[in-house]
């Protein structure tokens, strides 16, 4: 019997349970607890992947957790933190000999013994284990080699962005340039793409897209996010889930429309200006960043639909809506639960007997892709326009 999970697979640590920095530039309430109980009491997220779990004292706080009867280790691979299942993962950059910039990558791993092992491992490779999306000392293809070793799952990271993505700087054309095409696991868009914008793209037909949120704070989860058919939410589940294996599989990604990402439109790397034109007329700047709208033309190569993909919904995260704030927030998650609830299942009619009637017609228009917006660039997010 098949359900629907929701699950946000990139979500970042701040600070360990000592205090000590693993993001530097996340928030210092981004603990794994917090993020645990935020995910299972505010958000209704059935699956987290928190990216920085190879961190020693994160890997400390796991094992306390267990200890303490917390957090149980699934049979089926992952941990359970109440209504909420941990995968374990980190990120890591990759620059080796064939990549032309740095580039960001996922690993997933099955259990708490399996991302310690990494840990280990991976300890020999960077300047500081401690600490985020470190720079690895390796070959990417020995890198991949390994997590599946210890049965991993490997996704490029938010592979359009202009910085530190595969397709951004990592690679001239093709992501075999860099990795073994076979050890990939998943793709991760990014915000400034959807799977529309990317169909004709011929090889990455053969990978599933995943829609995360690179959470730098508790608020910022599931501002991107996927529903996925799976039996149970666990590690093994959603690795059929990512091959499409035994029906198992993506229902539908859940995103920022690409306009608001902050990189879709080419913009001057000085000041910000949407303008492809050197020098930038607005303040002489001479360096570009490259928009993820352009970069996806360049590597389009068909106009073949060569796969059928779930629906990608343009979803405005709660947050994001102008006029609900913190004690809005309060109020609705105090009436109606979860934002996963929230979003995917009250009626717009019971969102009037507790905020105003403008409030409600934003949230129902913002969970439908329906808000009018303005166009982000150069680092600069894009807005919602009231009308």
């Amino acid at each position: 019997m098949f359900s629907a999970f929701y699950a946000d697979l990139h979500i970042h640590i701040g600070r360990t349970w000592k205090g000590k920095p693993v993001k530097i530039t996340g928030s210092k309430s981004l603990t794994l607890e917090n993020i645990l109980h935020t995910a299972t009491t505010q958000k209704g997220l059935d699956i987290v992947g928190v990216i920085d779990c190879h961190s020693p004292e994160v890997l400390e706080e796991m094992d306390a957790l267990i200890k303490e009867n917390k957090m149980e280790e699934l049979a089926g691979g992952g941990l359970r933190y109440q209504d909420t299942t941990l995968i374990p993962g980190v990120e890591i950059e990759v620059n080796d000999e064939n990549c032309l910039g740095p580039l960001h990558v996922l690993a997933f791993f099955r259990t708490w013994e399996a991302i310690r092992e990494f840990s280990k491992w991976m300890h020999h490779y960077v300047t500081n284990i401690n600490l985020s999306t470190q720079r690895i000392a390796c070959d990417a293809i020995t890198l991949q080699n390994k997590v599946h070793s210890l049965s991993g799952l490997f996704i490029p990271a938010h592979v359009f962005t202009p910085f530190k993505s595969a397709y951004g700087k990592g690679v001239r054309k093709s992501l075999a340039e860099v990795f073994d095409m076979d050890q990939i696991d998943a793709i991760e868009l990014g915000l400034s793409s959807d799977t529309d914008m990317v169909k004709g793209i011929s090889e990455l037909a053969n990978y599933t897209f995943v829609t995360n949120s690179d959470a730098h704070s508790l608020g910022k989860m599931a501002r991107e996010y996927q529903k996925i058919r799976m039996q149970e939410p666990t590690f093994d589940e959603l690795k059929k889930a990512l091959k499409e294996e035994e029906g198992r599989g993506i229902i539908v990604n859940y995103g920022l429309n690409p306009l608001l990402g902050k990189y879709h439109e080419t913009a001057c790397a000085d000041c910000g200006y949407r303008t492809t034109e050197i020098p930038c007329s607005n303040c002489g700047g001479k360096h570009l960043v490259k928009g993820v709208a352009v970069r996806i033309e360049e590597l389009t190569d068909t106009d073949e639909n060569l796969r059928i993909r779930p629906p990608y919904i343009h979803q405005i995260p709660l947050d994001f809506i102008p006029g609900i704030g913190k004690k809005t927030m309060e109020k609705l998650l105090a009436t109606f639960g979860t934002e996963m609830t929230i979003l995917h299942e009250v009626p717009k009619e019971d969102f009037e007997k507790v905020v105003p009637a403008k409030i409600a017609k934003l949230i129902d228009k913002g969970r439908n892709g329906k808000l009018s917006l303005s166009v982000g660039g150069g680092g600069a997010y894009g807005k919602i326009k009231l009308e």
